[in-house]
């Protein structure tokens, strides 16, 4: 059976259909947006014959069941959901227009080429559409809701449509009329009988070309799945705004009266608190996108057929496979949806603990939101388990994996099934290591080219610090300490070592001094006493500082917990500094990582690393 067919539709039984709710909308198509001169110049297509281009429908009826519709400015009482034989995929902005201008008698809500709302008539001149093809475009005009042109600062009737009578006189033909003119017809024999003749051939020449025009039709059939009509869906979308994944469960849901908008968002006029709203009582969490949140889902969905089939005996293709791809999020059914939202709602509250545990405390230095999405779903499983000293230092591993080889950027949902799986398999008790951390591998090299605050590596060598203690150069409080307050002096950012100003003054190139070899995590009050000084007078001046008071000790005990060493920077030695601080920070990646680095000689190129901040 083929999944398609493609055939032609008389226009104004096209309309006809719609008119009566045959044809009707999928909900999550966005509304009508077309401008007056864009609908002006549809009729003159559609009176020229020339193609307006196809119109894609699908067969109602099938796996793929949405919310519908009727086109706007339709009596959505008297059209019923029941009625629908098809939906429009594709040709929503051209069959509303001519829906609105051809079938009702209310005036068109359009705009004007600036977005300005207005309401529009639209008539043809008779007499000028008559002295050619050519003049259509000036011939086809659109009126006011009263139906009066002005000029002179509207202080002057220019043209006057507001009567039947004034539109004989005038000769102007209304296009809600153009597919049905009998009782035009009657009026104008009735006030000019001698202008009947030359309607008459207007009707031939210009009316008949929108009665017997004819719109290709693809029709798409109920067999297809309800991720290929999607698919399909966004192909054809290209003038619109793309619809993202949540959009389209949020319309195939409404079929069943679930609201997931407000289940997202919340809806403060039915006093429904939304999982988002939820989640951002946790800063950690105010990011997360449903979409993410529907892959965790559709992981633990799957995740669950999975076991079920492999603990009834099932084997090859015959078990579910773990997916956050497209087109598993799309075929999540209702049902599992409301099984797993509040447990995985759970789950991402658990996550932002474990974040902060791990001193990740601003969304600003989280390196991927992507590998939130397979740790709040095993967390969702693991329930309070993951708290075990055993489990958690296994997820640790995991994650810090993850960030320190860079492998959760781009598309990784892949990545993601196989985590959940084999994170699972591991925390309780397998020997086999997620993939994560099987693939994972950090270079020496890349301390040299990790220039840029966007780096995931970047990011997670700057908390890995932080995670170890590291104290502030001035307040001499914990990192950690100083994330959780909101006074600005207590301000973090990651700033130079070595100055920028300092390292300019010994010709020492920014490839160098930029990496992150040479930064660390600072308070603000802290930076603006190192100022662009050499470390060595810097030093001298915070130990010295009121506030501080300091002996040499006490600041290199400090130096240490950033994994400088002291005396490289009390004697402002550059490169001895660059060298033992690289040793340093190895050290702590590979206890994060818990593998040995591999000490090759493969440098990165310039060209693959990170752009200077």
């Amino acid at each position: 059976m083929s999944n398609f067919d493609s055939t032609k539709k008389r226009l104004a039984d096209l309309l006809r259909d719609i008119v009566s709710g045959k044809i009707q909308l999928p909900d999550f198509q966005r509304g009508w947006v077309w401008k007056d001169e864009g609908i002006q110049s549809l009729l003159v297509s559609i009176a020229r014959a020339f193609p307006i281009g196809a119109v894609m429908m699908l067969e109602a009826g099938g796996d793929t069941r949405f919310k519908v519709r009727p086109v706007e400015g339709l009596d959505t009482t008297q059209i019923k959901p029941e009625d629908t034989e098809q939906l429009i995929l594709d040709g929503q902005q051209r069959l509303t227009s001519l829906t609105q201008v051809l079938m009702l008698k209310q005036p068109v809500d359009t705009r004007t080429s600036t977005g300005k709302s207005l309401k529009r008539y639209y008539y043809i001149d008779i007499e000028l559409a008559l002295t050619g093809e050519e003049h259509y475009e000036t011939a086809v005009i659109g009126v006011d809701e009263n139906r009066i042109i002005k000029e002179n600062f509207g202080r002057d009737i220019k043209l006057d449509l507001s009567t039947p009578e004034k539109e004989y006189e005038n000769f102007y033909f209304p296009c809600n009329q153009i597919l049905n003119s009998d009782d035009w017809e009657e009026g104008l024999l009735a006030y000019d009988a001698a202008k009947f003749g030359q309607y008459a051939v207007f009707r031939r020449q210009v009316l008949n070309e929108f009665r017997n025009y004819t719109v290709p039709i693809i029709e798409l059939s109920k067999e297809n799945k309800k991720e290929a009509v999607c698919l399909v869906f966004e192909k054809v979308n290209t003038g619109g705004v793309a619809l993202s994944v949540f959009e389209l469960v949020t319309a195939t849901y409404a079929a069943d009266n679930a609201n997931l908008r407000d289940e997202w968002y919340g809806n403060a006029k039915e006093k429904i608190e939304g999982i988002h709203q939820t989640l951002s009582k946790q800063a950690l969490l105010k990011e997360v996108q449903p979409t993410e949140f529907l892959q965790a889902l559709s992981l633990l969905h799957t995740w669950e057929k999975r076991q079920a089939d492999l603990a009834s005996g099932k084997t090859g293709k015959q078990v579910t496979g773990v997916s956050a791809k497209r087109e598993a999020v799309l075929s999540l059914p209702l049902a599992n949806y409301r099984q797993w939202k509040s447990k995985l709602t759970d789950g991402f509250r658990k996550a932002a603990k474990f974040l902060r545990k791990e001193s990740f405390f601003s969304t600003r230095d989280l390196p991927y939101s992507t590998q939130l999405v397979p740790l709040a779903a095993v967390l969702a499983l693991l329930g309070d388990d993951w708290l075990q000293p055993r489990i958690y230092d296994k997820l640790a591993r995991w994650f810090w994996c993850g960030i320190l080889g860079e492998l959760y950027g781009g598309a990784v949902e892949t990545r993601m099934a196989l985590d959940i799986q084999e994170l699972m398999d591991w925390v309780r008790g397998g020997d086999r290591e997620p993939v994560t951390v099987r693939d994972a591998n950090f270079q020496p090299a890349r301390l040299e080219t990790l220039r840029s605050r966007n780096s995931a590596a970047y990011k997670g060598i700057s908390v890995l610090v932080q995670r170890q203690g590291a104290k502030d150069f001035f307040w001499k409080s914990t990192i950690r300490d100083l994330a959780e307050t909101d006074w600005k002096e207590n301000q973090l950012d990651i700033h130079h070592i070595f100055p920028k100003k300092w390292c300019e003054s010994y010709d020492i190139p920014p490839a160098r001094y930029d990496s992150i070899l040479n930064k660390t995590p600072i308070s603000s009050k802290a930076n603006r006493t190192i100022g662009g000084k050499a470390p060595s007078e810097y030093l001298n001046q915070l130990q010295t500082h009121e506030t501080v008071q300091l002996d040499d000790a006490g600041m290199d005990a400090i130096l240490v917990t950033h994994c400088i060493d002291p005396t490289a920077l009390r004697q402002d030695d550059f490169e001895g500094f660059i060298s033992s601080r690289r040793q340093a920070l190895l050290v702590k990646i590979e206890t994060a990582m818990g593998k040995s680095i591999v000490m090759s000689n493969e440098v990165v190129p310039e060209d693959e690393a990170d752009e200077e901040e």
